[in-house]
């Protein structure tokens, strides 16, 4: 096997019959192996430099319940896939109202929901609100605590899908303070480098198109829907671990062009800088998301997440006592969640 840093001086030409004068004599099969060479190594350095990530587990995300009444394809978080540092969770919610997720707290991580049809209603202890709509974005970091509610708009009867995810804050973030970037669909950047193939560039980069999403852990998060035929390559960092969620239609996923349809959970290999998909259906949609692991002990429960045992019972007595982060917790409830149980 050549080494991808060889040296032309390390393959020059074989021996050949040596001429009487060889400052004057000219040996078109040197001059030949010569340029051989060098397009072979230019090639090659190609190629390594432009190495695919192949799938190297496929899981089936089954239907599960949450909250208050709704579905959920939960792919990372399962004892199939725990803790796929940096991610921590996502999930594909389908929820019909009156089902929702009623005022709960978070510490320690950040969530990232990407509505793909749908409304819901968002509010904090805080007094931060929000209305995300089909092809919204909410980029939440819950740092040292957030109380609230996610919850069917009223009067809207009409399914809210969507992807949520949760990714892990490094030991030095968890206590921050919380903040949000939200983003409309008209903000949302995409790119279409080609009939037949759309990009939303959540977090990260695309076709040189980027988000402006700032990720405290750096994470990239690519939305994406093809129509049959249609190939493309989405770079990945190096150092990034990632996966591929599959929503709808059928494809061809990585260097060994495994072929999945809606609902798995696609696990890349760690090597290679790219990753090739060709869409085998019409209505093919699929997210990418990658990130750089922490490498940091992870002990989780429920909506707590930390390093050590102690930090999560810590969480909870701040909960409960509403301190550190968690001042007006025990009282709180959200007005959204006020007029939904009034509703029910």
């Amino acid at each position: 096997m050549i080494q991808a840093d060889a040296r032309l001086s390390e393959m020059g030409p074989p021996k050949k019959k040596k001429y009487k004068r060889a400052e004057d004599q000219h040996d078109p099969f040197s001059t030949f192996h010569f340029h051989f060479t060098l397009h072979f190594q230019s090639k090659y350095h190609i190629m390594a430099a432009k190495s695919a990530r192949s799938v190297i587990k496929s899981i089936l995300s089954r239907e599960q319940m949450d909250g208050a009444g709704a579905r959920v394809y939960r792919s990372i978080g399962t004892p199939a896939l725990r803790n796929f540092d940096p991610f921590l969770m996502l999930d594909e919610f389908d929820v019909q109202p009156p089902a929702g997720f009623p005022d709960h707290p978070h510490r320690g991580f950040e969530t990232i929901t990407f509505m793909l049809r749908g409304e819901f209603q968002h509010e904090d202890f805080k007094g931060h609100q929000g209305h995300l709509k089909s092809g919204d974005l909410q980029w939440m970091t819950a740092g040292r605590g957030i109380v609230h509610a996610e919850l069917p708009a009223p009067g809207v009867n009409t399914r809210a899908h969507g992807l949520q995810l949760w990714v892990n804050l490094a030991a030095k973030d968890k206590m921050i303070e919380p903040s949000y970037q939200e983003f409309p669909k008209e903000n949302v950047v995409r790119v279409q480098p080609k009939d037949g193939l759309d990009i939303g560039v959540i977090a990260g980069e695309s076709y040189g198109a980027k988000s402006p999403v700032y990720t405290r852990t750096p994470t990239m998060f690519i939305d994406v829907k093809m129509k049959k035929g249609v190939t493309m390559e989405q770079a990945i960092p190096s150092t990034f671990r990632g996966f591929i969620y599959t929503l709808a239609g059928k494809a061809r996923f990585g260097e060994s062009k495994h072929e999945s349809d809606a609902h798995h959970t696609l696990v890349l290999s760690d090597d290679g800088a790219v990753l090739p998909v060709e869409s085998l259906s019409d209505e093919t949609h699929f997210v990418i998301i990658a990130g750089q692991p922490l490498n940091e002990p992870v002990v989780q429960h429920g909506p707590f997440v930390m390093n050590t045992k102690e930090e999560i019972y810590q969480a909870f007595d701040d909960y409960n006592r509403g301190a550190n982060g968690f001042e007006g917790a025990p009282e709180f409830v959200s007005r959204i969640a006020k007029t939904w149980r009034a509703n029910q």
